[in-house]
């Protein structure tokens, strides 16, 4: 089994690279962003990806976005330092098969590509059983209303990217990424981008 690592912290795949290295018939692949994740996913065809949610330029969730994009049967599981229930829903409402917190149990990451790669899905038990109550919270957060790109748009914006530099790293056009700001002004009921940006930030994006 080939597994693909995406992290930019060189003691994570260490880390990882020690939590398998008694099993023979597994192979880790390695990235440091979503752009070479992306191309060693097309090149290698892993049979799994583990993709942290916080890469150096778009996000993990953006990165499995384009992998389901190329694949939909893609099996993806998002590894990230934060336990919060909410982001383990996010990654499973957009098609990820398992969610895994760095700061977890090591077995955590061992029994999620078991389970994944067996075909089914994983959730560490903490986290799985706040999930339900995640959800009832997210859905009255302003941001549910979005969708996974808007929210890779708008995590950029907080991040202090400008419309061009955001154009060129999600693979759109300028006035593609302008519209799509336009039309989350409008969900969320602000005005300017400034008022996008001090919402993002006040609500913890990402």
């Amino acid at each position: 089994m080939r597994i693909l690592i995406v992290d930019d912290h060189p003691i994570v795949a260490s880390g990882c690279r020690t939590v398998f290295a008694d099993d023979p018939e597994i192979a880790l692949l390695e990235a440091a962003d979503a752009e070479s994740g992306e191309r060693a996913f097309v090149a290698d065809k892993p049979d799994i990806c583990v993709i942290d949610i916080n890469l150096p330029t778009v996000s993990g969730f953006e990165l499995a976005r384009r992998i389901l994009a190329r694949d939909a049967d893609a099996r993806i599981i998002m590894f990230s330092m934060n336990s919060d229930p909410v982001f383990a829903a996010r990654a499973i409402d957009i098609g990820a098969k398992g969610y895994v917190s760095k700061t977890g149990d090591p077995n955590d990451l061992v029994e999620a590509v078991r389970e994944v790669g067996n075909g089914g899905v994983y959730l560490p038990p903490a986290i799985a059983r706040n999930v339900a109550f995640a959800r009832p919270a997210f859905a009255q957060n302003p941001l549910s209303k979005l969708t996974s790109r808007e929210m890779e748009i708008l995590r950029l914006l907080s991040s202090g990217k400008s419309l061009s530099e955001i154009a060129w790293l999600v693979h759109s056009s300028y006035k593609t990424v302008a519209n799509t700001s336009s039309i989350m002004r409008q969900k969320l009921g602000v005005r300017t981008s400034a008022e996008l940006v001090r919402l993002a930030i006040e609500s913890g994006v990402a």
